[in-house]
């Protein structure tokens, strides 16, 4: 015997459906409230041709916040970029 997660929208037809046959072949079916990870949009990469990593959302969220609150800098040089790290080149 194993163990199966399985999400289905049970108001359209198809998962009714489903719902019905696997109770007729005596299923055990336990509902269970949807997790928030599960209606959480997630982002394709068409480059790669899978979908981003949580932890690349959350990084991708946390720069786009900073440049929102103006806590990254934009240098027109590398030069300029170790001058302002105050290294010597």
């Amino acid at each position: 015997m194993a163990t199966y997660t399985i999400t289905l929208n049970e108001r359209a037809a198809r998962g009714k459906a489903l719902v019905d046959y696997l109770q007729a072949l005596g299923v055990q079916m336990h509902k269970v409230s949807p997790k928030r990870s599960a209606t959480k949009t997630r982002i394709y990469d068409p480059e790669t041709g899978c979908y981003l990593k949580d932890s690349v959302v959350k990084s991708i969220e946390q720069t786009h916040e900073d440049m929102k609150h103006g806590r990254l800098k934009a240098y027109e040089s590398v030069d300029e970029l170790f001058q302002d790290l105050g290294i010597n080149v």
